[in-house]
């Protein structure tokens, strides 16, 4: 039996939202959308006068007042008007294609944007299924709407409005037969679209959740492995695939009964107006010419229908995909005010308290205060809380109560307002190195930095493996390029840190997964750049807390001693206790 599927875990944006968006896409290349109706209304006026011009050399062959030399005429009239109406709809496609092209590359600007600025502890719990899914399924999924359905869909409707006028104006009968379907077509796709975005909803879901095993359960492969765990995750990976399945069918049901029935809708039109337009000719009441127009128009109508049809379907995919990319600003919002400039370095945490789960407090009233130029040590057993208290002191999220402030400003506010990088930075285990070049890897930290900065960077790490580079400061890292070994990677990330040259940083053990030799290369390459700057360090190595001018003992979430090491050693509390077990005494 199938689980149902999982819900998404970050909001998902309503259908009013969905639609302000799609008009503030529109307002932002309003010219070409302009553009883009004028020439698809001339391409369905060129449509459109080929089957009169049709009927008229009908009506008048039979009548026998047209000469050859008319029929010649007005066939290369009929001609002209193909070619212009050609013409015309190449024209207005790719009109509307540049505009979709445009109006993807700022989505996609916006979903990098907003993923960015989502708060810690909401990307921690929406996962990087979830987030992979909304940045690149979603988004490609937009992609293929804006790029084919959205222009096939508008020019498929004007030539659908133009073409219905004209049977119309052909004759009145005509054109209520060329009706008949369109009740039928309207109740199926009422039908329709009440159902399918949820449905599509619960399958982007479902894709997100199975992306989310497959990446954990890669990133874990060698615990899945040592503890036998095989056969559970792939139970776990089963129900899910299992439930992408179900959703899967669920859409395509909905299909499987749109598309039959209207394809019986729009082709019954055409029978009557040939049924219709029989027994009016008969009958003296339609020329044998307003016949023949009648279903040529009516046969012109199968494709833009059968156009607009196809795409429904695309566009209530495109329509829950895009309403899962807008719900990831829901969450993360720009800094839209501007933030005070900090008066001075001082670091404060007041009264701070935080929680990853609704109950589960992990920092309770911790307040801190770290002076310009302190080198600080927060140490304590594991679960104390100090990389959380690293983390709200680098803005990375937000305390549930207290502050935390540099130089008076709320730090959350200036990461926000991306002016954080120059004042505070977190330095972790991990290590990034990006796709691109050395100096595109070292300049995200500091834009106007030039080649000379940028080396006098790297030298004061003693990254001395710079110098061999084939390319030197324009050599590719990454895959397809130069892949850095772990010290070397960490060398590049405190470069960056001393090319950006922030006034403090907080260091949660960055050293600790390296081995001895590579550690001690790494302390050197730390210690040149700790120089003249405010120091937090979580420290997991009582060493580092020795060295220290300050230590802020952390204890269940707060802070239970703080002072010098030959303090709280003569205290003889917590970090007395941890001091002897450091050294092998107990």
């Amino acid at each position: 039996m199938s689980r149902p599927a999982p819900a998404p875990r970050l909001p998902v944006a309503d259908a009013a939202t969905v639609r302000r968006a799609v008009r503030q896409l529109i307002r932002e290349d309003s010219r070409a959308v302009r553009g883009t109706v004028v020439l698809t209304c001339l391409a369905a006026l060129a449509g459109a006068a080929g089957p009169w011009l049709l009927g008229r050399i009908v009506d008048r062959v039979q009548a026998g007042g047209l000469a050859v030399s008319g029929i010649d005429l007005l066939a290369a009239a009929v001609l002209g008007c193909a070619a212009a109406q050609l013409l015309l709809t190449r024209w207005a496609r790719g009109v509307s294609h540049r505009f979709g092209e445009r109006a993807l590359a700022r989505l996609r600007e916006e979903v990098v944007d907003r993923v960015l600025a989502l708060p810690g502890r909401v990307a921690d719990k929406a996962g990087t299924g979830d987030l992979v899914t909304r940045a690149t399924l979603d988004v490609a999924t937009v992609a293929a709407t804006l790029r084919s359905a959205a222009p096939d869909i508008f020019v498929a409707a004007v030539q659908a409005v133009f073409l219905f006028g004209a049977i119309f104006l052909l004759s009145p009968l005509l054109g209520v037969c060329s009706l008949v379907g369109l009740p039928l077509i309207l109740a199926v796709s009422r039908w329709y679209l009440a159902r399918s975005r949820e449905a599509y909803l619960a399958e982007g879901a479902a894709a997100g959740e199975v992306s989310e095993i497959l990446n954990s359960t890669a990133l874990g492969a060698r615990t899945v492995e040592a503890y036998g765990l095989q056969e559970r995750r792939g139970r776990v990976l089963d129900e899910a695939v299992d439930t992408t399945y179900r959703a899967g069918e669920r859409t395509l049901a909905l299909r499987s009964v749109l598309f039959p029935v209207t394809e019986f809708a729009h082709t019954l039109p055409l029978a009557l107006i040939l049924l219709a337009g029989g027994f009016g000719y008969l009958e003296g009441t339609l020329s044998l010419g307003a016949v023949v127009a009648g279903g040529l128009y009516m046969w012109q109508l199968v494709d833009p229908l059968d156009q607009l049809l196809v795409w429904v379907e695309q566009l209530q995919r495109s329509g829950a995909s895009f309403a899962r990319i807008k719900g990831v600003g829901l969450v993360a919002h720009e800094q839209d005010t501007p933030v005070a400039a900090p008066d001075g370095d001082l670091v404060e945490a007041t009264g701070v308290g935080y929680s990853y789960l609704p109950g589960q407090e992990v920092l309770r009233d911790v307040t801190l205060t770290v002076r310009p130029g302190e080198r600080l040590a927060v140490v304590g057993r594991s679960g104390a809380g100090k990389s959380t208290l690293g983390k709200l002191l680098a803005g990375v999220d937000t305390p549930d109560s207290g502050s935390v402030l540099v130089g008076g400003v709320p730090v959350a506010e200036l990461a926000a307002a991306g002016e954080l990088g120059g004042r505070v930075v977190l330095i972790t285990q991990e290590h990034h190195v990006f796709l691109g070049t050395l100096r595109d890897n070292m300049t995200m930290a500091a834009p106007e930095a030039d080649d000379a900065a940028v080396l006098a960077a790297l030298a004061l790490v003693e990254a001395e493996w710079v110098a061999g580079l084939p390319e030197g400061l324009d050599t590719r890292l990454g895959p397809g390029g130069v892949v850095l070994e772990a010290a070397q990677a960490q060398q590049l990330t405190l470069a960056r840190v001393q090319l950006a040259d922030p006034h403090t940083l907080i260091l949660d053990e960055a050293t600790s997964l390296l081995d001895p030799g590579t550690a001690r290369q790494a302390e050197r390459a730390m210690a040149a750049v700790r120089a003249d700057r405010t120091v937090i360090a979580i420290a997991h190595r009582l060493q580092t807390a020795h060295d220290a001018d300050r230590i802020a003992v952390m204890e269940a979430g707060r802070v239970v001693e703080l002072g010098t090491h030959e303090e709280l050693v003569a205290a003889g509390g917590v970090y007395a206790a941890l001091w002897r077990s450091w050294n092998g005494e107990d």
